[in-house]
């Protein structure tokens, strides 16, 4: 009998250098993929990082095509059109994740090398074989899985040290949503990989509550590379070797559900999935009845706290939503093939709807701010 073959992994850049001011040594490393790149992203990143890019790309004939206002059919439509201008034989993305989704899914349709550049450490989205497509308005649609990583990711500290904190904040967000979602997903698998992945997001998780606050009070310093390396590579590690079911769970599904109301729109990526850590906890207390979803909502509304990540709507800038809108969120997020049902649970838009007017209801005890012990604790 011929057995059944395994999926392909798409586990890591083929590639990663970082360091402070790297991309302007990186130039043989990118003339290896080609001659004559297309730089995608958007116009004011492009502005910002054109200092960073320049020596590198010096003997290289190169030409700059934005993603516009999203990662979208539309836009990677324009982009297609400026590769054939170009006559593009590599895609270079630089930006956050839109960008960067955007520059590797044009890479994969064009059949292009692909080096990504990330300007923030708000998403893993420079490390993953995945993209993420939205409407022109900024709903999410749908995600497509790419046959591979990056051939060649570019982290440089100083280059992501131009972005605002908040975009670090976020990104630690979405990062500790790996332990959240990947735990519950695959927690009880008795895979190598996926074993590997869901410890390899407990010990994500244990790094940011650890180094978070220092990084912060010290841009550039060496917590905040930690953290950094934490929020783009370590996070991108864990979703190539656990693939999509150890990825995302209800709490980047709150974030697809949210995308649909554009009074959202203003919160950034790993904001809304912050905000969906406590909603997918809030669910396990209500359905279940599971005290450490209690107890792990109640340490991370603590450490939201010292960081300034959302706890509630009202801190989303949703306070005053309809309920009708709220509504059509919590529909969205419920739909067919959403990832909230790899919950072990089955989850309703009425249910999802109580979860997420009550992420900061009383737990069943006051718990400390997360420390080493105590996060073992909620396991």
């Amino acid at each position: 009998m011929t057995a059944a073959l395994k999926p392909p992994l798409m586990i890591a850049p083929a590639q990663v250098i970082r360091g402070q001011g790297i991309i302007a040594q990186s130039s043989s490393l990118i003339q290896r993929l080609g001659q004559r790149p297309l730089i995608v992203g958007g116009d004011r990143t492009l502005k910002i990082a054109q200092p960073f890019l320049q020596p590198a790309l010096t003997e290289l004939n190169w030409e700059t095509g934005s993603y516009q206002t999203d990662c979208s059919e539309a836009a990677l439509k324009h982009l297609h059109r400026a590769v054939v201008s170009h006559s593009a034989d590599l895609i270079i993305g630089v930006g956050g994740g839109k960008a960067l989704d955007a520059a590797k899914l044009l890479a994969h349709q064009a059949n292009l090398p692909i080096v990504t550049i990330p300007t923030s450490a708000a998403t893993c989205a420079a490390w993953t074989a995945l993209s993420n497509i939205y409407s022109d308005q900024g709903a999410f649609r749908y995600d497509v899985s790419l046959p591979r990583c990056p051939d060649l990711l570019l982290l440089d500290y100083d280059l992501v040290a131009t972005a605002p904190p908040r975009t670090l904040i976020a990104g630690i967000g979405d990062a500790l949503a790996k332990w959240y979602e990947a735990s519950v997903s695959s927690g009880s698998s008795d895979q190598t990989l996926m074993i590997g992945a869901v410890q390899q997001a407990r010990v994500l998780r244990d790094i940011l509550f650890q180094k978070s606050a220092a990084a912060l009070q010290e841009t550039g310093g060496s917590d905040w590379q930690e953290v950094v390396d934490a929020t783009i590579l370590m996070a991108g590690v864990i979703g190539g070797m656990g693939g999509a079911q150890c990825r995302t769970v209800a709490a980047h599904a709150v974030h697809n559900g949210l995308t649909q109301l554009p009074a959202s729109h203003d919160s950034l990526h790993g904001e809304k999935v912050a905000y969906g850590i406590l909603v997918q906890l809030r669910l396990e207390e209500m359905g279940p009845g599971n005290a450490l979803a209690a107890t792990a909502r109640q340490q991370l509304l603590r450490f939201y706290a010292t960081l300034g990540l959302p706890k509630t709507l009202a801190d989303l800038g949703l306070g005053e939503i309809a309920l009708s809108q709220l509504q059509q969120a919590a529909v969205v997020s419920c739909q067919a093939g959403s990832d909230i049902h790899r919950l072990p649970f089955q989850v309703c838009p009425e249910q999802l709807l109580a979860a997420m007017v009550s992420t900061t209801a009383p737990g069943q005890r006051r718990a400390a701010t997360p420390t080493p012990a105590s996060v073992e604790a909620s396991a």
